[in-house]
């Protein structure tokens, strides 16, 4: 069965997006890197602490591990300017000019004169209303949105390129243990042999040995040589490890115990064998069972 590997998603990642609205420009960096848990870091501009909520909701519905960085910068543009008329003044100024009638000027009154007359315009950055800080907000969050989405597809790439390395580990695992099960020491005629030799020095010293205790004895020898648990154990975790990125999502708690499992296995073989080639195999074992919980650490 061959994994949904696009599900399954690193831990590490970067995103950035940016935009524009209104006069505003905004830019999202995000970088994400190995975490326990989803711990997350915002940074905002001042004055938009109160998209911080929001943004919070955002990542949570978006990601579930990792060590997440989050980091708004915002800057204006310039700023548009409008034309602010004093209509008291400019009606005293017509008001005076029509009283005065020739007396004065006789030429009509001209536009530049009038923008020289101080009080009668004023020239001032135009005000940012309610509705243009709502939709801001909207256009920041809409970027957020859009940039989590470009950090969940990088953490995928990265996902699918771990499980194909996991998936050789396994089968490695597999192998070796197929290996050790097949090992000519593990045969019940070199079981036997090798039982009846330490019995045989048992024996040679000469010492009295009971009849009933000595039977116990090489049953327990016995029973300590078998590995049939412990391969029995290990295959299963190979299945289990593979179904759990055939499943996808975020796996890499359980993989990171049957980890533990596959170590476990692993150290036990070590202590009970009784065979050069064995004892190798379980060596090589435990090498690429750390491999694999090294590569599973990166996992969500």
């Amino acid at each position: 069965m061959s994994p949904s590997i696009s599900t399954v998603q690193s831990m590490t990642g970067f995103a950035r997006r940016e935009g524009t609205s209104g006069r505003a420009r905004w830019v999202w960096e995000l970088r994400s890197v190995n975490g326990k848990g989803l711990d997350l870091r915002l940074r905002l501009p001042p004055g938009l602490d109160h998209l911080e909520a929001e943004a919070r909701r955002l990542a949570g519905a978006a990601l579930t591990r990792g060590n997440l960085q989050l980091g708004l910068t915002l800057a204006s543009g310039e700023a548009a300017v409008e034309a602010v008329i004093n209509e008291d003044a400019l009606a005293a100024v017509l008001a005076l000019k029509e009283r005065l009638g020739d007396r004065v000027d006789p030429a009509p009154l001209r536009f530049d004169t009038l923008l020289t007359l101080r009080g009668i315009v004023d020239f001032r950055e135009q005000s940012e209303t309610e509705a243009d800080r709502a939709a801001r907000d909207a256009d920041i969050l809409a970027g957020l949105s859009g940039a989590l989405a470009d950090l969940v597809a990088m953490r995928e790439r990265e996902g699918a390129a771990l499980v194909n390395v996991l998936l050789g580990q396994i089968a490695r695992i597999e192998t070796l243990a197929r290996q050790i099960e097949a090992d000519p020491s593990r045969s019940p005629a070199a079981i036997a042999e090798r039982l009846a030799g330490q019995l045989a020095a048992v024996l040679g010293t000469g010492v009295s040995v009971d009849a009933d205790r000595l039977h116990q004895e090489v049953a327990l020898i016995a029973t300590k040589a078998d590995l049939r648990e412990e391969i029995d154990r290990l295959t299963s975790h190979v299945t289990a490890a593979r179904d759990l990125l055939a499943a996808g999502g975020p796996v890499g708690r359980k993989l990171d115990f049957l980890a533990q499992e596959f170590n476990r296995e692993s150290n036990t073989i070590c202590s009970k064998s009784n065979s050069a080639a064995v004892t190798a195999a379980g060596i090589e074992l435990k090498v690429v069972i750390d491999q694999f919980r090294e590569q599973v650490q990166n996992l969500e």
